[in-house]
């Protein structure tokens, strides 16, 4: 018998510590090489790890949630072999964008078959009471998709269904509502990460925010006239695209919206091209997805980028290089955006513009009252470098574009 030290390997971009995201093992299980360890957390990514070799654990580095230097003691075996030399590199680490809230799943002491997915849909999977192994995964290596799970599951649930439709209807009778329990959830991984970023953006940046009524009859209408073109429904326009041509354009004429702070050199970074983020809400929180250089695209091009980052970042195929980078970003909670709201810049950009809910209302049009559809655009700048008034006159070039549509294409 020896013992073996198995070191948290360096998980890339620069990493000198990491946290633990989660453990599929504990002190006393008996651990084949190859079987997925945990993971652990980076700034933008879940990394699984395998063990390096076939022992029993008998010490674990910390609980969810600690932080490990990278070189540090992860996972400390007692093996059959004698074996001396602590690994530094894992056996198969994958890494995952999607994060997960970890909680510590109680493994067999069997050796379990190796199955490659995302933490989030481990966990899906426990709370759903199903096996991972019985699902087929259609991505790389055979690892299991969020697409092959909820397909999986929605299999299942119809055989549940199909039961439950043979059944005798019984009267239905008001029943009190079942307690609930108080519960503590450790905040850790991508969760702790926006909470961090967000109080850190409150308590440094003095937000000038800034909401604008416009009348976006016509934009809509000149929305579905080119919907109504487009036999693929998956090409359709939304509104996004077609606010992102406006905001390029309004840019050139307001070039310090379009920038960065380096608070470590002092420095404003003024950005030539626009790398457009799109905030993206996801499973596992806000995620913001980049279109590079945004500028570049014509309508179709635009909606199709903003289509393929927004779905990739939901799916968690997205690549690490894509959540990062963003010069301005867009926020929209599309049919829950409400009448206006506060959105929190996403540092260390200056500007954020966020598209409320549209909706029908009675205005004076020509001296006549008309029904029209109406939008509120709120947006938030960063006081420290962009004025008041180059705030809101770049939201009114905007409000001019998106009110008379035609000219976005000029």
């Amino acid at each position: 018998m020896s013992e073996f030290v198995f070191k948290l390997p360096d998980l890339g971009e620069g990493t000198v510590e990491s946290e633990i995201g989660e453990w599929y093992i504990k002190v006393g299980e008996r651990v084949s090489e190859e079987d997925v360890v945990g993971t652990m957390m980076t700034d933008k990514a879940a990394v699984e790890l395998s063990s390096p070799v076939s022992g029993t654990v008998i010490k674990l580095a910390g609980e969810p949630g600690d932080i490990v230097a990278v070189g540090a003691a992860l996972v400390t075996f007692e093996t059959d072999a004698d074996v001396t030399a602590a690994v530094e590199e894992p056996a198969s680490p994958t890494a995952n964008v999607e994060t997960a809230p970890a909680q510590t799943e109680t493994p067999s002491s069997t050796p379990r078959k190796r199955v490659m997915t995302s933490p989030a849909v481990r966990l899906r999977a426990k709370n759903a009471g199903i096996d991972l192994t019985l699902i087929t995964g259609s991505g790389p290596g055979g690892r299991i998709t969020r697409a092959d799970f909820e397909q999986f599951a929605a299999a299942a649930n119809g055989n549940d269904q199909d039961q439950a439709d043979g059944a005798t209807p019984t009267t239905i009778r008001a029943q009190p509502l079942p307690a609930i329990e108080s519960k503590e959830i450790k905040v850790i991984g991508l969760r702790r990460i926006i909470a961090d970023r967000m109080a850190t953006a409150s308590r440094e940046i003095p937000h000038f925010t800034y909401v604008e009524e416009i009348d976006i009859t016509e934009l809509e209408e000149l929305r579905k006239h080119l919907n109504s073109k487009r036999a693929d429904k998956s090409r359709r326009l939304t509104i996004l695209p077609l606010l992102g041509l406006a905001l390029m354009r309004a840019l050139r004429e307001f070039p310090q919206c379009n920038a960065t702070y380096d608070k470590d050199r002092n420095v404003i970074l003024q950005h030539g091209a626009v790398h457009l983020g799109i905030a993206t809400q996801t499973s596992d929180g806000l995620k913001v997805p980049v279109v590079r250089n945004a500028n570049s695209y014509s309508i179709d091009g635009l909606a199709t980028e903003i289509r393929r980052v927004t779905e990739a970042a939901r799916d968690n195929s997205i690549k690490r290089d894509e959540l990062s980078g963003s010069t301005i970003t867009i926020t929209s909670l599309g049919k829950l955006g409400g009448i206006a709201s506060t959105p929190v810049i996403n540092m260390p950009e200056v500007g954020i513009i966020g598209v409320n809910r549209a909706v029908e209302r009675p205005v004076v049009l020509n001296g006549q009252i008309a029904v029209r559809l109406v939008m509120n655009l709120s947006s938030s700048f960063d006081h420290r470098f962009v004025d008041g008034y180059d705030a809101a006159a770049m939201i009114q070039r905007i409000k001019e574009m998106l009110e008379h549509p035609a000219t976005i294409f000029l």
